[in-house]
């Protein structure tokens, strides 16, 4: 995410174009200031958190997969316990009392098209119960069209619940609130990131995942507190802003396994289509094992 001000400075070219060359020329070098003051003071490689946490509860493990961008893959936290996945994990293992096993496939720079091939990574036995998705900022840098990035977005949901998994998918983060982002680029990438995370959702919703309007859910602490969210690069999240966001993130996470009927301002069940039949009762003598 690091090329987001050149990305986004040429995905609203259009905009400029209308504006003016000089508008144009403006962008351009808002774009090469602040990817100068960003740099890649965190590099490229995100913390290996995979493990299985909580393993003093006892019983099968939950598997909890992570796909998606370098805030999928922890990019900016200290630890292993303070990314996203390894937060997301104990959470989970905490609420249902049961050990989780955390598999992360993100990659750091992954756009959405990268996605399905984290997914091919995988054993072709590997079953997770619930998958997490988070990806967008990268599409958004890097000038992608948003129906290119929703159409794959909905492959790699059906592929995941081909694999027996539930869907959580994070929409594309709130551009706007990195700082370094001057105005009117700052602006102009914010409502680039919102129509994006809007067909982000739509598309979500349909295939039967649950969505995390994560704009709504963090974004604003981001906004509030940027010191405090913002890792040295003031472009990923900080390990406070990974425990905020994995503690928004929770809920949908624990609804998608079947602990929660309702979610909080900012989550969204997913549609089901009119000829879906309910899932028979737990207790349902003609259940199927």
């Amino acid at each position: 995410m690091v090329a987001a001000t050149a990305g986004v400075a040429g995905a609203i070219g259009v905009v400029g174009a209308a504006a003016g060359a000089g508008f144009v020329t403006l962008l351009k070098r808002q774009a090469a200031h602040a990817r100068d003051v960003i740099g890649k003071p965190l590099g490229e490689e995100a913390i290996d958190a995979d493990k299985v946490y909580k393993k003093t509860y006892g019983g099968t493990p939950v598997e909890l997969l992570i796909l998606g961008d370098s805030i999928a893959a922890g990019l900016g936290a200290e630890t292993r316990g303070g990314t996203l996945g390894a937060r997301l994990a104990k959470g989970t293992a905490k609420a249902l009392q049961r050990p989780v096993r955390l598999r992360t496939a993100a990659v750091v720079g992954a756009e959405t098209s990268m996605v399905p091939a984290q997914l091919e990574s995988l054993p072709e036995r590997y079953r997770p119960d619930v998958a997490v998705v988070i990806v967008g900022g990268n599409d958004v840098t890097h000038r992608v069209p948003q129906k290119d990035s929703t159409r794959v977005l909905g492959e790699v949901i059906d592929a995941l619940r081909e694999r027996g998994a539930e869907v959580v998918v994070g929409t594309c983060p709130d551009v706007g609130a990195v700082r370094p982002l001057p105005q009117p680029l700052r602006s102009l990438g914010r409502r680039i990131a919102k129509q994006l995370a809007d067909g982000q959702r739509e598309t979500a919703l349909a295939r039967g995942a649950h969505v995390v309007s994560l704009s709504d859910v963090v974004g604003p602490f981001f906004i509030t507190n940027p010191d405090e969210m913002f890792a040295i690069d003031h472009f990923h999240p900080s390990a406070m802003g990974y425990k905020r966001t994995a503690k928004a993130m929770l809920p949908s996470v624990l609804a998608a396994l079947g602990q929660l009927e309702r979610v909080p301002f900012g989550h969204h069940l997913p549609e089901l289509p009119p000829e879906a039949e309910e899932p028979p009762a737990p207790d349902d003598p003609d259940r199927q094992p």
